[in-house]
This record gives C-alpha cells, structure tokens and sequence, in this order.
C-alpha cells in the first residue's frame, strides 16, 4: 500500500470520527468533517468511498449539500441556532475581553450572512 494511501485514510478516518461527535457536540462542525472524509476516502479507498457514500451519516448531514449545492431551511436553522447559543455564550462570558466580543461578533455575523445568502435553500420535495 502506498503512504499517500494510508494518509489519505487515517486522515479521512480522523474526519469521520471528528464529524460524528459533532453530530452529538454543536461545537464541532460536522458537514465540513464528513467532506473531508468524502474528499481523503475517494484518493484513497473505493470501497471505502462506497460504504461512506451509502452511510446514514452521509445521506443525512452531507447528500443534499454536495448534490443540489444546497441546505434545507432546517438545518439552516438549526445551524444558526446552535453557532447564536455557543457564541452568545462566549459573549457574555467574555464581558472583561472587549477585542474577543468584537470577534465573535464578527464571526457571527459572517456565520448568518453565509448560511443566509451563500447556501441555497432547497425544498424537501425537491
């Protein structure tokens, strides 16, 4: 077996695991994960591509995202709630750190802008 193989693997199966405690901790993103998991399984593995590919995980979190380039409002949602609940915590703790605020503040706005005018919308029809 090739060395870029087994990197390719051990980092795709590092992302797998990465992306599947975020499913269950808001704080850890999964989607990106679960695309570096696609992105290291397919130069590596077919077989392992094939098995992500057809995952629950997979079909659930990423599918609708790689195929129609898009999120459901939904998760959208759900998204932006969780980043507003995590990072509006960190504000208010943050009371003594006026430079911090401004950060997260920042960072949040790009999170709403993003997920608000880069992501498409799709329907559950489609």
């Amino acid at each position: 077996m090739k060395i870029s193989k087994v990197i390719f693997i051990t980092v795709g199966c590092i992302c797998l695991a990465l992306g599947t405690v975020g499913i269950i901790l808001p704080i850890l993103p999964t989607v990106p994960f679960f695309m570096a998991t696609a992105f290291c399984f397919a130069k590596s593995s077919e077989r392992l591509h094939s098995w992500f590919v057809s995952s629950n995980m997979y079909k659930k979190h990423l599918q609708s995202f790689v195929e129609k380039r898009g999120m459901l409002m939904k998760t959208k949602l759900t998204i932006l709630t969780t980043v507003t609940f995590l990072m509006g915590f960190g504000f208010v703790m943050m009371s003594r750190v006026p430079v911090a605020r401004v950060i997260l503040a920042v960072v949040w706005v790009c999170h709403v802008v993003y997920f608000v005018f880069g992501v498409k919308t799709i329907r559950e029809e489609e």
